[in-house]
Formats: structure tokens, sequence, C-alpha cells
């Protein structure tokens, strides 16, 4: 594929940073956003001032309203909207699609009516629409959008059950600072890439509580050992959740300045309502409506997680977050490996 036309849906921050990516290399790019005002703005400045400012759009980067002009003819279509959003939006875009495209999704979390991920999402919707069978994929890692439009050096993953187009969507993405691994581990790495945002609130909440860097290594560890055991439960390759999407993912959105999901945990712990913390923020953390849906997954499936508890309890029953944390290391003893 010489010169392959891409659609990317959802003009937020990670959605911008991978569209110029790609439009670097040179690709036509169709960057979709929801609003019109948003995308006037993107054609006047060349740049998406609203979530990712800095960073000029180079010629081959094209902002749309239309999800027909994104993805018409296209060979690829990213899509990077929210998981609450995004059965609708794909629904839209598989209407409008006249190729036969690979999807990929570059969103990070789980419906909460039906608790699937996105690609058992985008396989419902194929099936709705009585579309032919298509390749799935999902991009995954350590990656915060600002640092890849930097060029700084990141590392990612592309997970496909074909290996064929694992390797083509490798060689798509792969720049000389933005490595492409493949997987086969589909779910293992949305399931992944979903669950460390949970782990990031609670992360946050013990730095805003100021427990220092013991409890922070301490719940990055256990934590890992939750999505672990909720992944493998579910079919996931254990060796997933020690790569990039897994290890990789978690580390940086615990740790990184950068982190939404980190940022809402931390301002819980000093104190800040839900409400009043996400009425400060424009863009989406998913680790809160993940919460929400991951609890009720591990619920129907009897699986149990102490820190998915503990946060759950936070968000969504006003929980004291210091309680929290005393409840949590309150419980009985027990081997580290059970």
């Amino acid at each position: 594929m010489s010169n392959p036309r891409i659609g990317v849906i959802g003009a937020g921050s990670w959605g911008t940073a991978l569209a110029l990516l790609l439009a670097e290399k040179f690709f036509d790019v169709y960057l979709w956003a929801h609003r019109q005002a948003h995308v006037e703005a993107l054609r006047r400045d060349r740049q998406n001032r609203a979530y990712l400012p800095g960073f000029p759009f180079p010629e081959t980067l094209i902002p749309t309203s239309s999800i027909r002009q994104a993805v018409a003819g296209a060979d690829v279509v990213l899509m990077a909207v929210p998981s609450h959003g995004y059965r609708e939006v794909f629904a839209q875009v598989i209407g409008c699609a006249t190729a036969e495209p690979i999807f990929v999704s570059a969103t990070k979390g789980i419906e909460n009516e039906s608790l699937k991920t996105m690609t058992q999402v985008m396989e419902e919707c194929l099936v709705e629409s009585q579309k032919p069978p298509t390749p799935l994929a999902v991009l995954s890692g350590p990656s915060f959008a600002k640092e890849v439009a930097e060029n700084v050096p990141t590392a990612v993953t592309i997970g496909c059950s074909d290996e064929a187009v694992a390797g083509h969507l490798q060689k798509l993405f792969s720049t000389s600072f933005f490595r492409v691994y493949t997987s086969g581990d589909v779910i293992g790495l949305e399931i992944s890439a979903a669950l460390k945002n949970i782990i990031a609130v609670a992360a946050g909440i013990c730095d805003g509580l100021e427990f220092g860097t013991n409890a922070r290594a301490a719940l990055i560890t256990r934590g890992l050992a939750e999505i672990t055991r909720l992944g493998v439960l579910l079919g996931a390759e254990q060796q997933t959740f020690y790569g990039l999407s897994g290890i990789g993912d978690l580390v940086l959105t615990c740790t990184g300045a950068l982190s939404r999901n980190r940022r809402v945990g931390m301002e819980l712990g000093k104190g800040k309502s839900l409400e009043e913390i996400l009425a400060s923020m424009s863009m989406v953390a998913e680790g809160v409506k993940t919460t929400g849906a991951v609890y009720d997954m591990a619920k129907k499936l009897g699986i149990d997680m102490p820190i998915l508890e503990q946060v759950h309890q936070v968000l969504y029953h006003n929980k004291d977050c210091r309680m929290a944390v005393r409840d949590l290391l309150g419980r009985a003893l027990k081997s580290e490996h059970e």
C-alpha cells in the first residue's frame, strides 16, 4: 500500500497525536471531530489548540466533521473516541465505509452497559449491520499523546488475531521514534489497557494523601495482580500483562504527570468531590466509567478485586479516601500468590 488513506475518528489529544504521526509519514489522514465549531478551529489554526496545542498539522492531515468523508475509501479506520460513545459512532462509521477497511481501536475502556471491550463492540456492530467479517485490531501501550506528538521515543503493541494484518499495521504505524510490536492477544491488550486506568485513580489517591513511594509501588504491583487475575479468567495470555500494555502502561499511568486518571485520584485524595474534579477537566478520564463497568463484571464473575472495590466505593459512594486505604490494608492476611 504505497499511500494509504486513513480515517481517524476522534479529535481529542490521543486521536490527534496518532493523526499527526500518520500524516507526517505523508499518508492521507482525515481527522473527524463531532463538533462543527471544533473542526472549524482545527482548519483555521492548523493545530488542535483545545486538546493538543503547539503541534502544527502537515498538509496531509485534513480535519472534517463528516464521518463519510473521513472513512469513505479508507484503507484503515482508527477509532479514538471515548468508550461511552464508541458504539454509536462506530455504527455510523460502518454505514459510511465504502471499502473494507481495517478497523483499529485506540480507546482504552469498557462499555458500561454491555461490559464489552471496544473490539467486541465493533464485532457486534458489524454483525448487526450484516457487514462481512473484517480484521479488527487494537493499539495499546504506554503512550501519552503529548509525548508522541513531541516525537519522544515510545513503544506500543498492535493486537490482531490475523498475524498478517498485525504485521501490516506494525509497518504502517512505526516510525524512527514510535516502535510497534505485534500480539495476537487482543482481549489481553484491551483488558490491561482499560483496567490500568482504575489502578491509576487509586495511585493518584495515594499521592493526593501524600503516602509516598512505598504505597505507590505496592499499589502498582497488587493492581497488576488484579488486572492479570481478571484478564486470564477472560481468556487472555498471562504474559501480556507483563508487557507494554500491561506493566508498561500501568507504570506510566500511575506515575506520569500527564495521566488524567491519576489526576482524578490526586484531587480526590486532597478532598475534592468527583463532580468538582470532572467539571474542571476538558478531556475524559476513562477510569471513572471503567470502574463502574469492571466492578459489575467482577461481581458477575465472582472474582476478588479489592483495589477495584475500594476505588468503586470512593467514586460511586463517596467513601472517605483514608477509610478506603484503611479497609484495603485491614483485610485478612494471605500468601502473595493466592
